[in-house]
């Protein structure tokens, strides 16, 4: 398996809304991911849900990137292939994975600079509405 291989023609969809990667007391109800380790509590939730005591620090302005296609367990490289080329254009990602997609969350003060770079890797990129 080849991980280029998978990126060519690859759909990328852009969530409208702004998200925020939260360091929480606990995960509220409309979270959209959450990562509970023997340290913290990460929250991804969409911004408008930004408020209440279960917040201990938050990042703002972050755009939720899915791979939508499948990929599958053995693949290696995928989001390697993805982070080097977004790290060489100086872009910071927080990665995050589902079962069989992956997911980027990208400052939106570089999302148009995302959007080139992935472009240029053979992703087909839209916005949701």
């Amino acid at each position: 398996m080849n991980a280029p291989n998978y990126l060519k023609n690859c759909p990328v969809e852009i969530w409208p809304q702004p998200f925020a990667v939260v360091k929480a007391k606990y995960a509220p109800k409309d979270f959209v991911a959450v990562f509970n380790d023997q340290e913290e509590i990460t929250v991804i939730i969409d911004e408008q849900h930004l408020k209440g005591n279960w917040i201990i620090e938050a990042e703002r302005g972050w755009r939720m990137l899915s791979f939508r296609v499948i990929l599958p367990f053995e693949l290696v490289g995928f989001l390697a292939v993805i982070s080097q080329a977004l790290a060489d254009a100086k872009i910071a990602i927080f990665a995050l994975s589902a079962y069989s997609t992956d997911h980027l969350l990208i400052k939106d003060s570089d999302l148009a600079k995302a959007i080139r770079c992935l472009e240029s890797l053979g992703c087909t990129v839209n916005q949701l509405p």
